[in-house]
């Protein structure tokens, strides 16, 4: 297995964040040609005039800009110190699918209990994750 391998989970949440940003000026255009916001209501973020479904993708996309880091870091390191193998990939994968998990819930009905399994998950993924980084590099090699 090629270390690179770490790079594609990597790439499908990085496009899977941009597929998530166009959900924002998707909303807020459409709120504003259905009137309920105007461009002053974005002047200092978001005002409180708009809309639940309008400000929902903006913080779906922070969310995706935020504990991710970390994945993307542990990515890095991970073939940086050639320690890519299959149960780094699994997590990662596994990262990827969960946070996928938690947009789609955020974005679409908004159960926050639903929302905070998926966003728990994850964040256990990663710990895993990062606990697979320092082992490999407290690990002398061979």
């Amino acid at each position: 297995m090629s270390d690179k391998a770490i790079f594609l989970p990597a790439a499908a949440l990085a496009l899977w964040t941009l597929l998530v940003l166009l959900l924002v000026p998707i909303r807020r255009f459409r709120a504003g040609a259905l009137k309920q916001v105007t461009p002053d209501d974005f002047r200092l973020g978001e005002s409180a005039r708009v809309p639940p479904e309008v400000t929902i993708p903006n913080r779906a996309w922070m969310n995706l800009l935020e504990a991710p880091l970390l994945f993307y870091v542990s990515c890095v390191v991970l073939f940086s110190i050639h320690a890519v193998d299959q149960p780094a990939l699994t997590l990662a994968w596994a990262y990827v699918g969960l946070r996928i998990a938690h947009t789609l819930i955020h974005v679409t009905y908004n159960r926050v209990v639903h929302r905070l399994i998926a966003f728990a998950l994850s964040n256990v993924i990663l710990v895993m994750l990062w606990v697979r980084v320092v082992s490999a590099l407290l690990v002398p090699d061979a």
